[in-house]
Formats: structure tokens, C-alpha cells, sequence
């Protein structure tokens, strides 16, 4: 038998390759691979940390640290490429009723820092209240801190030894929802901000913001080992919605609360 010729032989592979390629092209009842979702599923931990009654030594009880904590607030200075920054000195974590907005003689935050809760892995049960006294804005220049910074605010200036959690200088937030966060690791975050501001009374305005956690880190200070967790909370608002009507200033701010806490 004479065999195939080499050109024949070519011909042939040639045509059962191009037959095969239109069968598959053509096989609309095939089953094709599972496309992938494109979602990813991010991990949780389950801690639980609550104040309790903030005594001192019991570790299950967390206390805000508040030496090491900060509020900062930061908007586009107008016509300029830079940031106008500033920070409130004064602020805390808890409720303050309309029975609490008074002017107390102390030294230090008045009220105790117990209105919060964070379930790592049940965001559903996380809350926190907090406020901020308006009129200890810190922007590192103190004759706007206690100039047009304050008339700009519709506050009074700072009485030397008095905490003034009045209702026209007090600044609240209180969240209503928290959930995980579908495109990352972090949360999500439901609020209310409530402030008087220009207006002739309180406003509430609801806004929505990224709570991080930062896990407990065990830290040694001398003879003493402890726990330290962080949140950070990040939100906007827009403070014509509250009556500022200051020109040297952008609309929009972004306010970021920077909560560490302890078991000490």
C-alpha cells in the first residue's frame, strides 16, 4: 500500500483542526466553566470589648485612652491648593442628654466615656455616642482659635476651669447602624450628627462613614503589660448645612476621630 504523502498528510491535519474548531464554536448547549464572582470574603475576628465601669485593673473593661486620642477636622482652604487643619482638645465618648448640656466647674471631660460598644465579628451590636466641645477647636494659631474661629462657630470663648457642654457648644454623633464593609476588611458606619451651629436650634443630619479597627497589640510599660485596640472613625459633612457660613473655608469636612483604648 502506498502511503500517505507527506503534502496529503498536512492537508488532512489542517482540515480536522479547522472542522474541530467550528464544532466547538458552534456547541451552544456546552457547559463552560463556572465564571468566576469577582467577590472576596474578608476575615473577621470575634472579639467583644466593652467599658464596663471603667475600674481600674479589670482587663475586661476598656478605657479610653484619651491622652493618646484625637479628633481632627480638615477642609480646602479657598483659592489655595492646601488644607485648612485643626483639632478639638476637648471631646468624649458619651451621651450627652439634654438634662447633661451644662457648664461644669472642673477640669478634665465631665462625663464618663462609657457610651460604646465593638463586636468585632457583630457589627450589629456596635455602637458609640461621642462629642465634641466646639469652642476648644485648635488650629495652632491662637489668635483665630480665640477670634473669628469662635464667632465664625456662633460659640463663646473657653472659661478658664469650665467644661461647656452647652447645647450651643457641643457637637454630638450618634451611630445608628454599623455593618462590614462588602469591598474591604473595615465597616461601615450609620450616623447622626447633631450640632446647632448658626441655626437657631439643634440639627440633625444623618451621614455615612468608615469605622477601622486596629486588633489588640499587648504592650509593656515598665512592670505593667496591658492591651491596646484603636478605632478610627472617618466621615464629611457640609457645614452650611449647620449655618457656617465662613468664606475661608470649603464647604465640605472631614472629620476623623482617632479612638485608642486600654484594659488597664
Amino acid at each position: 500500500m502506498k502511503l500517505i504523502s507527506n503534502r496529503t498528510l498536512m492537508i488532512l491535519l489542517i482540515a480536522v483542526s479547522v472542522y474541530g474548531y467550528i464544532v466547538a464554536c458552534t456547541h451552544k448547549d456546552q457547559v463552560l466553566p463556572a465564571q468566576a464572582s469577582g467577590t472576596t470574603t474578608y476575615a473577621h475576628g470575634n472579639g467583644v470589648f466593652l467599658p464596663g465601669t471603667l475600674t481600674a485593673g479589670d482587663t475586661t473593661q476598656w478605657k479610653l485612652d484619651q491622652v493618646h486620642c484625637s479628633v481632627l477636622w480638615s477642609g480646602d482652604y479657598l483659592g489655595a491648593a492646601g488644607l485648612l487643619t485643626g483639632r478639638f482638645n476637648s471631646f468624649g465618648m458619651a451621651n450627652v442628654t439634654p438634662a447633661l448640656m451644662q457648664l461644669y466647674p472642673k477640669n478634665g471631660q465631665p462625663l464618663p466615656d462609657t457610651s460604646w460598644a465593638f463586636y468585632e465579628g457583630q457589627p450589629s451590636k456596635t455602637y458609640f455616642n461621642g462629642y465634641v466641645q466646639v469652642n476648644t477647636s485648635n488650629t495652632g494659631e491662637p489668635s483665630r482659635d480665640s477670634g473669628c474661629n469662635i464667632s465664625a462657630l456662633f460659640t463663646q470663648k473657653i472659661t478658664p476651669g469650665t467644661q461647656n457642654l452647652l447645647v450651643t457648644n457641643l457637637a454630638q454623633i450618634q451611630t445608628t447602624n454599623v455593618a462590614f464593609d462588602p469591598n474591604g476588611s473595615d465597616y461601615i458606619v450609620t450616623l447622626n450628627l447633631t450640632w446647632q451651629g448658626g441655626l437657631t436650634a439643634p440639627k440633625t443630619e444623618q451621614l455615612t462613614g468608615k469605622l477601622v479597627f486596629f486588633p489588640e497589640n499587648p504592650v509593656t510599660e515598665g512592670t505593667s503589660t496591658f492591651k491596646v485596640i484603636g478605632l478610627q472613625l472617618t466621615f464629611q459633612f457640609n457645614k452650611s448645612d449647620f449655618g457656617i457660613t465662613s468664606t475661608n473655608i470649603g464647604d465640605a469636612m472631614t472629620i476623623q476621630c482617632n479612638m485608642n483604648f486600654n484594659n488597664k
